[in-house]
C-alpha cells in the first residue's frame, strides 16, 4: 500500500473528498477541507477536477466504471440470466464494501443539481445502464423474459427496489435502529423481482 506522500495528489483528492462528503454530506463539505485533508492545495483540486461539482462526478464515474468491469470478465457463453444475477451479487458486495461510496450513491447521486436542471449522470453509469439493458434485451430474444416487459421497465425496477431498500437500511442506521433486514434480504427480493418477470421453464423449451 502507498504511504500518503507518494500517492498522487489526483488519488489524495479523491480519497479525501469522498470520505469528507460521505461523513459530511457534500454541501457542508468545502473545497478548503479536502485540499487540506488531502495535504495539497485547492489550485491542485481545480487543476484535476475543475469544481467540487467535478469532483463528485468523477468519483461517481470512478465507482460505477469499476462495477461496470464486471461485464467484461463474464464470458458470452455464461447464460445472460446468470449473468444478470452475477452483476447484481456484484454491485451489492462492492457497495457493502465500500460504505462511503454506497452512502453517496444512495444519497448525493439524485439529488438535483445545476440550478435545479440536472441530476448527476455520469458517463459510467449510462454505460453501465447500457450494457443492463443490453443484457436484458437478449434474455428477451431468447425467450427469457417476460414479453409484456419492456427490458428498460426491468432494469428500473430492479434498480428501484436495491436502491430502495440499501437507502432505507442507511436511513434505519443513522437512527440507530435496526432496519429488520440484511444484504442477503436485499438479494433474496431482488432475486424474489427477478423470477417474477422471467418466462417459467417450460414455456422457454416451447420457445427454443
Amino acid at each position: 500500500m502507498q504511504d500518503k506522500e507518494s500517492t498522487p495528489s489526483r488519488d489524495r483528492i479523491l480519497q479525501a473528498a469522498k470520505h469528507l462528503f460521505a461523513q459530511r454530506g457534500y454541501e457542508n463539505t468545502s473545497t478548503i477541507m479536502i485540499a487540506r485533508a488531502a495535504s495539497t492545495s485547492e489550485s491542485q483540486l481545480v487543476k484535476h477536477f475543475g469544481s467540487k461539482d467535478g469532483l463528485l462526478e468523477a468519483i461517481f464515474d470512478l465507482g460505477w466504471k469499476e462495477m461496470g468491469n464486471l461485464f467484461e470478465a463474464i464470458v458470452d457463453t455464461t447464460p445472460p440470466v446468470q449473468r444478470l444475477r452475477l452483476v447484481v451479487d456484484h454491485v451489492l458486495t462492492g457497495l457493502n464494501r465500500d460504505p462511503e461510496l454506497k452512502e453517496l450513491m444512495l444519497f448525493e447521486s439524485r439529488r438535483i443539481r445545476k440550478q435545479g436542471h440536472a441530476v448527476l449522470m455520469t458517463g459510467s453509469f449510462i454505460e453501465f445502464m447500457r450494457k443492463l439493458d443490453v443484457m436484458l434485451a437478449e434474455m428477451r430474444e431468447r425467450g427469457e423474459l417476460r414479453s409484456d416487459f419492456s427490458p428498460q421497465a426491468v432494469r428500473s425496477a430492479l434498480m428501484g427496489v436495491c436502491e430502495g431498500m440499501l437507502r432505507d437500511e442507511l436511513l434505519a442506521r443513522r437512527k440507530g435502529v435496526e432496519s429488520g433486514y440484511t444484504i442477503e434480504d436485499v438479494k433474496a427480493v431482488l432475486e424474489l423481482v427477478l423470477t417474477s418477470l422471467l418466462v417459467p421453464e417450460q414455456a422457454r423449451r416451447a420457445h427454443s
